[in-house]
């Protein structure tokens, strides 16, 4: 696949020294779901900035779309729809009325089409009940509704997308999951960051976690997850023989809950049939014996060494 957005030593340092990312290279393929994660103060808002030629960079490049950002802002821009830090939106006109403000700010908009375009996209995010309702009088969830329609106005080739579901309750986010196929399925491709893990596993084809400014890791939500431990979990009544005899066979990590052991696994060296004989050598009642899926939350703590927060 050809790449929509690619950055090669892309830096940013703000006065005062401080580096917020650190010579970057990312890769975002076309027609993918793009899911950018990181702890607290990674860097994350600091790179969509960049890509969306908000602010320059102190050092590298930024190519979106085959643009070279952010010379290209005015040739860019038009095909791309983003939701930033929260919709930016006029709280005394109502839902419909944003919406045609923001079309009318479309140089390349058709105002003859304006009201099916605003009235379409009011239905794709759920919010046509809500249409003469000023904006102001929403709720988080409504307003990120609203900000979503407005990215959808007019086709774009680039959706970026900053915690779309924030505020939404589980059905919203659902929805918003759902539109976010949609329209990769459309051929749109979708960059998107979220403290929901579970929610980027969901719905993201492709990764990049980030830490301190640095890229971590990046490449198929499959393959990152693949990258964390899953945890073994052992079913006994003997539950203190088999945590005794798993910490002699290299699991570590050991917790008990009633009738079941669990730790993480030795390294992959390490037959899990080895550890199941041993078991039942020891006299252990083994009554279930596995290891979970690794997730990408085992994956990303993994990595970076600490729990998530997108806030960065």
């Amino acid at each position: 696949m050809t790449a929509v957005i690619e950055t090669h030593g892309l830096t940013k340092r703000y006065r005062g020294g401080q580096l917020a990312v650190d010579r970057l290279d990312l890769t975002v393929p076309a027609g993918s779901v793009f899911g950018f994660l990181g702890p607290n103060g990674s860097g994350k808002t600091t790179t969509i900035r960049m890509l969306m030629g908000l602010i320059e960079p102190t050092a590298g490049s930024v190519t979106v779309l085959g643009g070279t950002m952010p010379k290209a802002v005015s040739s860019v821009l038009p095909q791309v729809g983003a939701l930033i830090e929260g919709p930016a939106l006029y709280g005394f006109l109502n839902g419909r009325d944003n919406l045609a403000r923001f079309d009318a700010a479309d140089p390349t908009a058709d105002p003859r089409t304006r009201r099916a375009r605003v009235a379409a996209a009011l239905d794709r995010v759920g919010l046509t009940p809500a249409a003469n309702k000023k904006a102001k009088a929403y709720s988080l969830g409504m307003k990120q509704r609203l900000g979503l329609a407005a990215a959808l106005l007019q086709p774009r080739r680039l959706l970026v997308l900053d915690e779309p579901t924030n505020g939404l309750d589980p059905q919203g986010m659902r929805e918003i999951r759902s539109l976010v196929r949609e329209l990769a399925a459309d051929g749109t491709t979708v960059f998107l960051s979220s403290h929901l893990l579970d929610e980027i596993e969901q719905v993201c084809t492709h990764a990049a976690v980030m830490a301190q400014g640095r890229l971590l890791t990046s490449g198929s939500v499959a393959d990152l997850a693949a990258g964390g431990r899953g945890r073994l979990t052992v079913i006994t009544p003997d539950t203190g023989d088999a945590a005794r005899l798993l910490k002699e066979s290299g699991v570590t990590e050991l917790t008990i809950a009633e009738d079941r052991v669990t730790g993480d696994p030795p390294d992959d060296t390490t037959e899990l049939s080895d550890i199941t004989a041993a078991l039942v050598r020891g006299g252990v009642r083994v009554r279930g014996f596995g290891v979970e899926r690794a997730s990408l939350e085992d994956a990303f703590v993994a990595l970076t060494g600490e729990g998530f927060d997108v806030a960065g």
